[in-house]
């Protein structure tokens, strides 16, 4: 992989763009859904008042908005109990006309996030966090992708990033990004070589500069710094960290800008995929069974 700009800087991967492009797409399949009497719909659940959780949910609402689908935010106070919780989630699963639910994480301190994300029936889980939907893609047979993996993937496709047999090292093991991000990589059919990090791995620079393909997800901001990355490589920052004045600042540092081929912006850029990826999973559930 090389600088693609003719004054050696790198080329951005806009995930705003692409973003854009995609909920183009998505209108256009909501508007036929519409037309054969299928309204796609999201429910959405906030326990508490978290803000930066309750400013995500609102774009989330924003771009059913603009696509075309129905939406309904279901608010419960911080003193919900897990059992209220689960029964609200329940409701929705059998809702018919609920097509995809997702609880916003995390909960606040005394619920449990694992027990949650596993009530969600995965015909309807469009965040792809559900214990059967990871197990498909660590099997080699995905049904609905976690939504952050899949955004990066079409992020790196879209910029002709190449993949098949590429060394990718991905820093940051968590369950939403690292861990089933690694898994999707290395799919057959994508066939990465995919390396993950954390924070016990051994000497992070020396692995990150043999890859052609850097992925940052830990929220520590400018971690990934041009020397720790060969040039002409692709660097994806994922992490997300609020600065001074609520500016967002990425886990990839300014500089990495001078030495990679292919670099996501300084203030983020995997966000808006991630909630088009979301949205996706709704309208595939959405358009199941549907001839054609």
């Amino acid at each position: 992989m090389a600088n693609l700009h003719s004054d050696g800087t790198a080329v951005c991967l806009d995930g705003d763009v692409l973003a854009a492009t995609l909920r183009r797409q998505m209108a256009a399949r909501a508007t036929r859904l519409r037309a054969i009497g299928v309204t796609p719909k999201l429910a959405t659940v906030l326990v508490g008042d978290n803000p930066a959780s309750a400013s995500y949910i609102a774009r989330k609402h924003a771009d059913c908005a603009e696509i075309g689908i129905k939406a309904t935010d279901i608010r419960l106070p911080a003193k919900t109990s897990q059992a209220q919780l689960l029964a609200h989630v329940a409701a929705l699963n059998a809702d018919p006309l609920v097509h995809g639910l997702m609880v916003q994480l995390p909960l606040p301190a005394g619920l449990d996030d694992d027990a949650a994300l596993a009530a969600v029936d995965p015909a309807k889980d469009i965040d792809g966090l559900h214990p059967e939907n990871l197990g498909r893609l660590l099997a080699g047979t995905p049904g609905l992708l976690p939504c952050t993996p899949h955004a990066i993937w079409q992020l790196l496709r879209h910029h002709q990033v190449p993949l098949k047999g590429a060394k990718v090292a991905i820093i940051g093991r968590g369950p939403l990004v690292g861990r089933p991000l690694s898994m999707l990589l290395s799919m057959r059919g994508i066939d990465a070589s995919v390396t993950l990090l954390h924070s016990a791995s051994r000497d992070i620079a020396e692995a990150t500069r043999a890859a052609d393909v850097v992925i940052a997800a830990l929220g520590r901001p400018g971690f990934v710094t041009a020397d720790m990355v060969r040039p002409g490589a692709a660097v994806v920052g994922v992490g997300i960290t609020y600065g001074d004045g609520c500016s967002m600042v990425s886990d990839v540092a300014e500089d990495v800008a001078s030495v990679a081929g292919h670099v996501t912006p300084p203030h983020g850029s995997v966000g808006p995929l991630t909630r088009a990826a979301l949205l996706q999973n709704l309208l595939e559930i959405a358009e199941r069974g549907l001839p054609g």
